[in-house]
C-alpha cells in the first residue's frame, strides 16, 4: 500500500482520539545538527495553556487490532480499511512534515498487534529513532498500552513528553459490558506505573537542578492523561465527574479528556442508535475545570437531587450560582479572591485584573465594563457602589431565562 494511502486511513482512524493536546511540554532545544523544537507558534489545532497554537501529527501505527471493544471503529470485528505503518515510515512522515512546517510534534497511537508488548516495542522505536538517531526536539506524545511490560513504559516515559492511557469508559461496569477482554484494574495498575515514575523524574530533575547538572534524564515531563467515552453507556454526568475527579488525586493528572460517543458502522446492539448533543461534551469539560482549578466539589457541580445530568442550557458555575442565591451579591471592591471566582462570567484572569484595579479605588460599574468582562452575566451576581442587584436575585427562574441563549437548531441534534 502507497504510503500516502496509509496516512489517509490512519490518520482518519486517530480523529476519535480526543487527547492529543499538548499543553504542559517544556520548551527543548534543538541540539546542533538537529530538528525540531516545542517553541513558537504552530499552525494547527492543539493548544498549549500559554496559548500557543502547537500542530500534531496525529495518527495510528495501525488500526489493526485483535480486541473487539463494542464501542470501537477499528475493532477486529469492523468492516474498515486496514493499513499498518512501520516505524521508519512514521519517522520520516514526522520529519517531513516538521521540515514543512506542517507540524511542530507527533501524536502517535495504535491498535493492538499481537500483543500489547510487541505494539508498545513499535511506538517506543519510533520515539527513539526521532530522538536519538535524528536529534528531534519537537513535542512527541504516546499513547501507552496499559498491557505493556514497566520496561517498555519506562523507555516510552524517556522519549515521549506526555504519555496517555485510555480509561475508555467511566465505569469498570461498562468496561465490563463493552470491552471485555479490557481489564479496568490493569489499566488503573499501569496508571499507577506511569504516576510513580514521572514522580521519581520530578524528583531527579529537581537534584540535578540543584547540583547544577545540564541535560538531566526526564520522564515524561508534561505527564500523563486519559479519555473517557461519553454517551456510549448510560452513566450520569454526575458519575462520569466522580470518576475523573478520582483519577486527578490517585494518578495526578494533568488532563481527562471527554469524547463524546459516535455512531459507528455495524454497531452493536448494546449501543446507542444516536450520538449525545455534542453540548455535554461541552458541558462536562466545563466542570471540569471547575474542580480543577476552581475548587468545586463534584457534588456541587452535579447534585444527586438534580438528577445527575449537568443543565444542557447554561454552564454548570452559572447553574450553581443560580442555585444557591443566598451566596450573592459579592462586593467587588471587598470580596476576597475564593468569592470573586464563584461569580459567573469571572475568570481567574478576570478576578485578577479586579483585584489589582481595586487597589487604586473603588471600581464602579464604568469600570468593569473596561475590563471587558461579560456584563450580562456577572452583573446579576455583583454589588458595586453604584448596582445593586438584589431583586434579580430573589427570582433564580426568571434570571436563568434571561440568561440561557436561545436554543440553535444544530443544538437539537
Amino acid at each position: 500500500m502507497e504510503l500516502t494511502r496509509k496516512l489517509e486511513i490512519l490518520a482518519d482512524a486517530a480523529k476519535y482520539d480526543a487527547s492529543c493536546a499538548s499543553g504542559g511540554g517544556e520548551r527543548r532545544r534543538a541540539k546542533a545538527g538537529g530538528i525540531g523544537s516545542t517553541g513558537g507558534t504552530g499552525i494547527c489545532h492543539s493548544y498549549t495553556p500559554d496559548g500557543r497554537c502547537v500542530s500534531l501529527l496525529k495518527i495510528l501505527l495501525t488500526n489493526f487490532c485483535i480486541y473487539d471493544c463494542a464501542y470501537c471503529v477499528n475493532r477486529v470485528s469492523s468492516n474498515v480499511p486496514r493499513a499498518r505503518f512501520r516505524s521508519d515510515e512514521v519517522v520520516r512522515l514526522t520529519l517531513d512534515f516538521y521540515r514543512r512546517n506542517y507540524i511542530e510534534g507527533l501524536f502517535l497511537s495504535s491498535g493492538i498487534i499481537r500483543s500489547g508488548d510487541y505494539t508498545m516495542e513499535q511506538m517506543v522505536e519510533v520515539a527513539r529513532c526521532l530522538r536519538e538517531e535524528h536529534a528531534f526536539a519537537g513535542y512527541i506524545h504516546l499513547k501507552t498500552i496499559p498491557e505493556a511490560s514497566p520496561e517498555l513504559l519506562a523507555a516510552a516515559g524517556r522519549y515521549a513528553d506526555r504519555l496517555s492511557i485510555n480509561v475508555e469508559l467511566p465505569t469498570a461496569t461498562s468496561l465490563k459490558q463493552l470491552a471485555p477482554e479490557k481489564d479496568a484494574d490493569g489499566i488503573k495498575g499501569a496508571m499507577g506505573e506511569l504516576r510513580w515514575r514521572i514522580a521519581e523524574g520530578k524528583e531527579e530533575s529537581r537534584k540535578a537542578r540543584k547540583a547544577k547538572l545540564r541535560n538531566a534524564a526526564k520522564y515524561a515531563p508534561a505527564g500523563q492523561s486519559t479519555q473517557m467515552i461519553v454517551g456510549a453507556d448510560a452513566t450520569d454526568d454526575r458519575a462520569v465527574l466522580h470518576s475523573s475527579a478520582g483519577l486527578y488525586q490517585e494518578f495526578k493528572m494533568r488532563r481527562v479528556y471527554y469524547s463524546a460517543f459516535s455512531p459507528i458502522p455495524d454497531a452493536s446492539a448494546k449501543l446507542p442508535l444516536q450520538a449525545p448533543p455534542l453540548v455535554r461534551e461541552h458541558r462536562l469539560y466545563q466542570a471540569d475545570w471547575l474542580l480543577r482549578f476552581y475548587q468545586f466539589e463534584v457534588d456541587e457541580i452535579a447534585p444527586e437531587s438534580g438528577g445527575g445530568m449537568l443543565d444542557l442550557d447554561i454552564d454548570p458555575k452559572l447553574a450553581w450560582a443560580l442555585r444557591h442565591p443566598e451566596c450573592f451579591p459579592v462586593d467587588i471592591n471587598r470580596a476576597n479572591k475564593e468569592a470573586l471566582l464563584l461569580v459567573p462570567g469571572l475568570g481567574t484572569r478576570n478576578v485578577q485584573r479586579i483585584i489589582r484595579s481595586r487597589r487604586s479605588g473603588a471600581l464602579r460599574l464604568d469600570d468593569l465594563a473596561r475590563l471587558r468582562l461579560s456584563l450580562r452575566k456577572v452583573l446579576p451576581f455583583v454589588l458595586l457602589p453604584d448596582h445593586r442587584p438584589r431583586t434579580e436575585l430573589d427570582h433564580p427562574d426568571r434570571l436563568r431565562a434571561q440568561l440561557a441563549p436561545p436554543p440553535k437548531q444544530a443544538s437539537l441534534f
